[in-house]
């Protein structure tokens, strides 16, 4: 869990209560508020305010700041709205004259996040929080949010207090008019502090942005605008580390998801019990033949044998403390299995892909160029047709160097075979750089980057009839353990997963370089 702190804009005051009321926040709008962790949205109903008792009214999200207390929020459709008490101290008495004369004109949520998740556009999207506290603020981020209501019983607008302040002060035992007593009363009750020293003013970090539009209004007379541009010289030039760098929810990463070359088998179900099974497959045909008139038939015994399939245990663990667990981002868990899962996709199809090279049948040598491509599959195609009694190898599983090369293969005048701007010229087929599949001289074509070859050589292609390689396979388990000595929790994904490669691997064709 995060702590968040939001700003929202604009309050509200009202000259009879000591209240300050607003929206502190927006919920459900789509709105995005940039706050210390990046851009926010909060989903609508995402914010805890069941018990207002706890929430306090801060000055600038200062703890040792405390001006007031929530006594009523309201969640309509469009946010949360909130009323606060402020406390009769010089601190209240301070955000009651600020707010009145539009010094302070924000209100900021601080919330701790439960759950959330990142949007495509960079964006963190808030589905469940806590309101820990709200502060005022001087600049908003969420503009739709603003103080709409100042209630004061002591504290009077600014252009009602007589010219000569100090006077008053002086005389509050004089009787004068009504309006000069409730005047001299406020202003007695606020101390008045000489600074020992004098520093630079500060300011909270500002973007690029912020700074280029306050360094145009500074150069146009705007004394605010000179006042933040001092002071953002000083925050994010020779002090830097005032300026926090934010962190992104996006995770990098450089592994695969995804398993091309089962694209090019038949998949089937794994039988509930058993580390092995057999298929039964023929030995010897029965045969017909022709018969003369009163002769004996043509007589042949079917026989029949089998294959024996062996299952095989695909597994990953990871091994994370009980305080990764507790204190990272929610999302942590969820990236972890991604991984996890992507792990178990890439070992299970280099297994199939291992057994095309272990069982296959050597193709007939060819040239590493577009001629030798085209004598590979229409030769090769051919013989599986005919060893395997009719499957059609149609499937041609590629490395990315294969596919690399099958993208730059012309014909003698210059016309790209397999592209060109989307128009296949020449009637060979379709393979472009921005897509794994296509087709090739009528089969179709699918690019696997987990085939390990380098360069146009042997095992880098191979052509496949679906019907002759079977794949039966379980659905993955997650197991979850608590390692009690220390405190750990171990995650393992694992499944069950045999390979056939059945008619003695005559419908898998494996690519021969000459």
């Amino acid at each position: 869990m995060e702590t968040l702190y939001i700003e929202a804009a604009s309050i509200e005051c009202s000259e009879e209560r000591r209240e300050i009321s607003g929206k502190i926040v927006p919920m459900g709008t789509g709105e995005v508020g940039y706050t210390n962790m990046g851009g926010v949205v909060f989903e609508a109903g995402s914010i805890d305010v069941s018990d207002i008792s706890k929430i306090k009214l801060l000055s600038q999200h200062d703890m040792k700041k405390p001006v007031g207390r929530m006594t009523a929020a309201e969640v309509r459709q469009d946010g949360i709205y909130a009323t606060f008490k402020l406390s009769r101290s010089t601190g209240g008495n301070d955000a009651l004259v600020m707010a009145q004369e539009g010094l302070v004109s924000g209100l900021s949520i601080g919330a701790e996040i439960v759950a959330s998740k990142p949007s495509r556009d960079g964006h963190i999207v808030v589905s469940a929080a806590k309101l820990k506290e709200v502060s005022l603020v001087t600049e908003p981020a969420f503009k739709s949010a603003q103080v709409l209501e100042i209630a004061a019983e002591e504290v009077i607008p600014v252009e009602n207090q007589p010219e000569s302040e100090p006077e008053i002060v002086e005389e509050t035992t004089t009787p004068v008019e009504a309006p000069a007593v409730e005047a001299a009363a406020v202003e007695a009750a606020r101390p008045t502090v000489a600074a020992s020293h004098y520093v630079k003013e500060r300011t909270a970090p500002i973007t690029s942005a912020q700074y280029l539009e306050a360094s145009i209004k500074a150069a146009m007379g705007d004394d605010s605008a000179r006042r933040t541009v001092l002071a953002a010289d000083d925050s994010t030039s020779t002090n830097t580390g005032l300026t926090l760098p934010q962190h992104l929810n996006e995770f990098v990463t450089t592994t695969f998801t995804g398993r091309p070359a089962f694209e090019a088998v038949t998949r089937n179900a794994l039988p509930d019990t058993g580390m092995s099974f057999t298929i039964p497959k023929l030995g010897t045909a029965p045969t017909v033949a022709d018969t003369d008139e009163g002769a004996a038939p043509s007589e042949t015994g079917m026989t029949s044998t089998y294959d024996t399939i062996t299952v095989n245990k695909f597994a990953g663990l990871n091994r994370i403390s009980w305080e990764l667990i507790d204190r990272s981002s929610p999302a942590f868990m969820e990236l972890l299995m991604t991984e996890l899962r992507k792990a178990y996709e890439a070992s299970t199809d280099a297994a199939l892909i291992a057994a095309f090279t272990a069982s296959g049948t050597q193709a007939t040598g060819v040239a590493a160029t577009a001629a030798g491509l085209q004598s590979f599959i229409s030769v090769e195609a051919a013989k599986a047709y005919k060893a395997t009694g009719g499957d059609y190898a149609n499937k041609l599983v590629a490395s990315t160097d294969q596919w690399a090369a099958i993208s730059g293969y012309a014909d003698t005048t210059g016309r790209a075979l397999y592209s060109a701007q989307g128009q296949t010229q020449n009637a060979s087929g379709a393979v472009v750089p921005t897509s794994v599949v296509g087709s090739v001289l009528g089969t179709s074509l699918i690019v696997d980057h987990n085939i390990a070859t380098s360069g146009i050589v042997d095992e880098s292609a191979f052509l496949v009839a679906p019907g002759s390689v079977q794949v039966w396979e379980s659905p993955t388990t997650q197991l979850r353990l608590n390692v009690l000595t220390s405190g750990e929790l171990e995650i393992a994904l694992y499944g069950y997963l045999a390979i056939g490669v059945l008619k003695g691997g005559a419908g898998v064709r494996r690519f021969n370089l000459s």
